[in-house]
């Protein structure tokens, strides 16, 4: 059996001026995209890149988004986006993502996306392959998280 991809994958980037909303920080949407990358980068780094999904007819989708705002993060600062798969169902996951500003490893924002996975011809919930099972190593504690990352979350939010 293969081993797992990593744990926690993250991407380290800065905000780009594309990012920033019309109260001068980073959009809603900025974060819903980040998600989204960081989710498919994560999965093609544990050897499910999109073409191995289409490969056998199936995929996931969202069936919903929470996000968190703590503080906010402006253009040019230099985050990142770290994700996980906590636990599966049977035919879906929850993938959590926290943000961090490098400079002094405050975290921004905390997220989580419910993905089901389906069969890409019908739409219809799919049971999960063995092979994407075994490709991934849930963390189920985000404390774990926090301390591989080295967060400081601090007690007060700025938001």
């Amino acid at each position: 059996m293969p081993s797992p991809g990593p744990r926690i994958y993250s991407k380290r980037f800065e905000v780009p001026a594309g990012a920033i909303d019309v109260q001068g920080h980073v959009s809603n949407l900025a974060y819903v995209g980040w998600m989204q990358d960081v989710a498919i980068e994560h999965s093609a780094a544990a050897g499910w890149p999109m073409t191995r999904y289409l490969e056998i007819g199936a995929g996931w989708v969202v069936r919903s988004h929470f996000i968190e705002y703590l503080r906010p993060a402006f253009a040019g600062e230099p985050i990142g986006a770290h994700t996980w798969i906590p636990k599966f169902d049977q035919r879906s996951a929850p993938r959590r993502y926290l943000f961090v500003r490098d400079s002094d490893r405050r975290l921004l924002a905390r997220a989580e996306t419910q993905w089901v996975f389906v069969d890409l011809t019908t739409g219809r919930r799919r049971s999960l392959p063995r092979e994407l099972l075994d490709a991934f190593d849930p963390v189920g504690d985000e404390t774990e998280v926090h301390r591989a990352l080295d967060i400081t979350s601090g007690a007060s939010t700025e938001v």
